[in-house]
């Protein structure tokens, strides 16, 4: 069975961890002095690297060249050509055991794993746990686990990982080293999918590989298997027109398109266009999220063009320069539009007709007949 390309290409070492650079530095130092510690919380959105990174923890804890080689340990780096390194990728490491905590949340579960924790390594030197979904445990069971968390034995490491850092007991967190993962902006998720197309021999466009980093929301994983799906397909060539029949997801540009003709007020060619995207079959829903993305953007750089700098870091060169060109045709006028659009956004989410509350917004917001002239 052929390996997801999410797996296949996931990061096996803290050089290759794209876009948390801070975490980075910080889990790497302590490898380089052995002082990994024996408990950690890592909260942050899905796909953001969160598990990978608990599985590089439990390979440097365990790699047996950093346990011989005082120089190459000196790299904070696991080896990944040692036995044990290869059972901790392949998921085949009697040490390491991953909990989901979403479907084994309750007491009897942390029970469990109080009873697992006591028992010394079969063949390692440090016994990994990693709990994932960790905000899912019951009371009880959280509150069982902070005896472990507070007097674990010397061999043991429990990692908890957490989308909602929020619902994790305070109690629990005090007694780990929190770490928090931020959202990965899109240029880099779509140069990571445009190595990994090169690599599997794939030909994708700029635009298309854009279309699939974005349908991702700043998750590697989601984008990755969205890419492995449309790879799947069997085509030695990824296109436009597919990726956007597959996640009902418009492109960049015609988003783009779409905002010049509600900031030129073309309310005729505006309902023209939203109905072919309706009858396209495309997710109204989503379109207009991103409709409210797009416009947000042109807004910040009218009012301070400083942003731009920031927008550099998220977006292609093309995609910002699209941006800093309508933001000139953006009025304070605009801004009740973009009220109107947020408004319409909550409506659709729970209508069965969901076109109809975009429509009645950009005919209210571009309707000229009738008003008072200033």
């Amino acid at each position: 069975m052929a390996l997801a390309i999410y797996r296949k290409y996931r990061p096996a070492t803290f050089a290759e961890l794209i876009g948390q650079e801070l975490v980075v530095t910080i889990l790497r130092e302590a490898a380089k002095q052995d002082k990994l510690a024996h408990a950690y919380l890592f909260a942050g959105p899905r796909g953001t690297g969160k598990t990978t990174t608990a599985r590089l923890i439990a390979k440097i804890a365990n790699c047996e060249r950093r346990a011989k080689d005082e120089k190459f340990r000196a790299k904070g780096e696991p080896c990944n050509a040692c036995e044990t390194c290869a059972g901790i990728d392949s998921g085949n490491s009697f040490d390491v055991i991953e909990i989901d905590a979403a479907s084994n949340r309750g007491i009897d579960e942390i029970r469990n794993l109080k009873e697992s924790v006591r028992r010394a390594p079969s063949s390692s030197r440090s016994k990994i746990f990693i709990i994932d979904e960790a905000h899912q445990l019951t009371k009880d069971a959280a509150n069982a686990l902070l005896k472990t968390l507070e007097e674990p034995p010397a061999y043991a490491i429990l990692i908890l990982a957490t989308t909602e850092a929020e619902k994790i007991p305070a109690t629990i967190i005090s007694r780990t080293q929190q770490f928090y993962f931020k959202h990965v902006p899109l240029r880099k998720i779509a140069e990571k999918l445009e190595k990994i197309a090169a690599a599997e021999k794939i030909k994708v466009g700029k635009e298309t590989i854009d279309l699939i980093a974005a349908s991702g929301e700043g998750s590697f994983r989601d984008s990755e298997s969205l890419l492995d799906q449309l790879i799947a397909l069997g085509e030695d060539k990824i296109t436009l027109e597919t990726v956007e029949s597959l996640v009902g997801k418009v492109s960049f540009r015609k988003v783009a398109e779409f905002a010049q003709l509600l900031l030129e007020n073309k309310l005729e060619e505006s309902i023209k266009t939203l109905s072919e995207i309706y009858d396209g079959g495309y997710n109204v829903a989503q379109f207009t999220k991103d409709l409210i993305q797009y416009l947000r953007r042109t807004a910040v750089l009218k009012y301070n063009p400083k942003m731009k700098e920031l927008f550099e870091k998220e977006l292609t060169e093309d995609n910002v320069s699209k941006l800093i060109g309508q933001a000139k045709l953006f009025k304070d006028e605009h801004i009740a539009l973009l009220k109107n659009l947020i408004q319409a956004y909550s409506q659709m989410r729970y209508s069965h007709f969901p076109i109809i509350p975009l429509e009645v917004a950009i005919i209210e917001s571009l309707n000229k007949k009738d008003r008072p002239e200033a």
